[in-house]
């Protein structure tokens, strides 16, 4: 087995659910899967892939902001209502005519006309588990609870799930996984699997940790604290590759053991190298969430469809001044570094850079001082994709708290995503109980974007 993990100890959300994260190529989530098992299902399931697909030519990294962000103190900031309603922190003009951002964003603010906002993104689920299922799927998540602890199965499959079923789960020239979900130390709620899709069609799961590593044989565990050192890692790798030429294990293998080994010896680990960047477009990304947008962008030019990053905690019912001040610099530097790298690289219609959470805050500020869950306004950010760009859809009311023009609901953001990918919207693939199911039930892609 090629076995890539990382345990840490479960962190307990606001709502005291036990969040497990792990880092995995060789066994993937709690399907327990090895990689050579993936692969095989996904040769499996290459018979009942619909022939003559179109290539996927746009690719989507989605940067979700886990635990939801305030509308207010980002990218609608309501200076006009009373102060227990409005940005705490003020706002900055942006180069759009009469639209400001929340003061942590003066870069994004002198970018705002190579980007697009939504402000009336809207749902109706104030749980974190159920909003994110929402967002990431494009359909409700109603829990079930057996006693006193709550059972949580994911009940659709992702957006990228469901790109990995159209285009296919990997990219036979190259090995890279269509779908990638990068772990940092935020693990998330349910959403991003393929659910009845099937294992095969779930994320491969990578991510950016220090660990120590040990080698044997077929297994190569990295433990936390030195993954980040991808040097280190790599010359593991590379040490792991000389064994089994020496002994001739390989030979051994099967075929899909050894498209295993090749996710981590062939091109397919040359995209998850960032020693390959040369230092000044590291250095211009910066560690933390810069290393991993810069791998996200590798992964995506290598041929990924879809990667998904989850950033944050910003689940900020308390402290919202000291979180605010430690969550939005590093993502407003971060996403004008994108910006810069992505024009400078010449593939920002190639790349569509999505940034959203699972719900908003609440209007008014509590005692905390911090702001609630609010799931009837939250924000997007769309980069790039070949979409509309400088273009603001939606409008709230006098408080950020209702949206009062041009709604756009969780199946539209779905349908959109699905679009800019060229995933056919008619698209139907068969249920377990045997019942053909669309991807998107109701929903159209943003006309002012697309």
């Amino acid at each position: 087995m090629l076995n890539l993990l990382r345990t840490r100890k479960p962190k307990a959300k606001c709502n005291g659910a036990s969040r497990r994260e792990f880092l995995q190529v060789g066994t993937l989530g709690m399907l327990g899967l090895t990689l050579p098992d993936l692969l095989r299902l996904r040769a499996a399931s290459a018979a009942t892939t619909p022939e003559g697909k179109p290539k996927k030519k746009k690719s989507i990294i989605l940067l979700f902001l886990d635990g939801g962000a305030s509308q207010h103190e980002t990218f609608d900031p309501k200076m006009d209502c009373p102060k227990e309603y409005r940005s705490i922190f003020g706002t900055v003009k942006t180069k759009l005519p009469g639209i400001h951002f929340g003061s942590h964003f003066p870069k994004m603010a002198r970018l705002a006309d190579k980007m697009s906002i939504v402000r009336s993104f809207t749902h109706g689920d104030g749980d974190h588990g159920g909003a994110t299922h929402w967002v990431k799927t494009g359909y409700p998540w109603p829990p079930q609870f057996l006693g006193k602890a709550p059972v949580i199965p994911q009940q659709a499959p992702s957006i990228g799930s469901v790109a990995a079923r159209y285009f296919g789960a990997t990219n036979p020239t190259n090995g890279v996984p269509t779908y990638v979900r990068v772990l940092s130390n935020h693990g998330g709620y349910p959403g991003d699997d393929g659910a009845w899709l099937g294992g095969a069609y779930a994320p491969l799961r990578c991510g950016i940790k220090r660990s120590s590593n040990m080698l044997s044989d077929l297994a190569l565990r990295v433990d936390e604290s030195r993954l980040s050192d991808r040097t280190a890692l790599l010359r593991s790798l590379d040490k792991f590759d000389r064994k089994f030429d020496q002994t001739g294990v390989m030979t051994g293998l099967d075929e899909f053991q050894q498209q295993a080994i090749n996710v981590m010896r062939g091109d397919a680990k040359k995209a998850f190298d960032l020693s390959q960047e040369d230092q000044s477009t590291r250095d211009l990304y910066g560690p933390g969430l810069g290393e991993e947008l810069l791998l996200a962008r590798r992964l995506c030019e290598a041929g990924a469809g879809f990667v998904t990053l989850n950033n944050g905690y910003w689940d900020h019912h308390g402290g919202i001044i000291p979180g605010i001040n430690q969550l939005c610099p590093p993502l407003d530097h971060v996403v004008d570094a994108y910006i810069q790298d992505a024009t400078r690289r010449g593939i920002m219609d190639d790349i569509l850079l999505v940034i959203t959470g699972e719900f908003g805050r609440t209007p008014r500020i509590n005692g905390g001082p911090g702001r609630d869950h609010w799931a009837p306004t939250n924000c997007i950010v769309f980069i790039g994709g070949g979409m509309k760009m400088g273009v603001v859809v939606g409008e709230t009311d006098s408080k950020a708290a209702y949206v009062t023009n041009r709604p756009v609901t969780v199946q539209d953001y779905m349908a959109t995503l699905l679009h800019v990918m060229g995933v056919d919207l008619s698209v139907q693939y068969v249920d377990p109980n045997g019942r053909p199911r669309y991807m998107v039930e109701d929903g159209k892609p943003i006309e002012e974007l697309v």
